[in-house]
């Protein structure tokens, strides 16, 4: 400990308080092509994705994406899907979080209107994809009944592979995925005060399981 050390306050306030005034969603990500040709492919799906409807920041780590929670899946969807290439294996690991005591009103744009500006250039781009999911409900005790419901809800939808340690397992369209998501996050959103949802996207993997 050095006294010229400057610590980090988040305040006293815990779940339930969020930071932020606004109804806002973030989503941080990370989109990694396997291919000698990933800084192409990268800045490529990032020139292509209309970030009109949120606000975005990209540095040596991460993208990440913050407005309305619509708006900022279309963009990350939008994204996944302007990367993808049938002869390349690409991951995108995302974190989708909304309610932080931590976050602030600054840093985001939330737009007035709900039309999904990216809907239109991938409507008829279709791929199966993998993904693992972990949800992470915070500052309630009976969280598991939470994620219980959401995994249900992608047994419902059959996009349900199995459960495994830490993670749920998932396959379908990549628009059915995003549809999980989206739906998932907004019954979060009414449910819980916070919640955090790890999202792992796979496309084209060697891996035969």
């Amino acid at each position: 400990m050095s006294e010229n050390s400057k610590y980090v306050t988040y305040g006293s306030c815990g779940c339930g308080s969020c930071g932020a005034s606004k109804e806002i969603t973030g989503c941080r990500f990370s989109l990694s092509p396997m291919s000698d040709k990933y800084i192409d492919i990268i800045l490529g799906a990032l020139g292509k994705v209309d970030t009109s409807k949120v606000w975005k920041e990209t540095d040596k780590l991460s993208t990440i994406y913050r407005g309305k929670r619509i708006h900022v899946l279309d963009a990350v969807k939008g994204l996944f899907i302007h990367s993808y290439d049938e002869n390349v294996h690409t991951t995108l690991e995302a974190t989708l979080s909304k309610g932080c005591p931590g976050d602030t009103d600054a840093d985001s744009f939330l737009a007035e209107d709900d039309v999904l500006v990216n809907e239109e250039s991938i409507k008829d781009i279709h791929f199966k994809t993998t993904c693992k999911i972990s949800l992470y409900p915070m500052g309630v005790s009976n969280y598991m009944g939470y994620i219980a419901k959401v995994v249900n809800h992608a047994i419902d939808m059959g996009i349900y592979v199995r459960s495994a340690h830490y993670v749920t397992i998932l396959e379908g369209d990549i628009h059915e995925l995003f549809h999980f998501f989206n739906e998932a996050a907004e019954y979060c959103n009414k449910e819980l005060s916070h919640y955090i949802m790890q999202i792992t996207l796979s496309v084209n993997s060697p891996t035969a399981e």
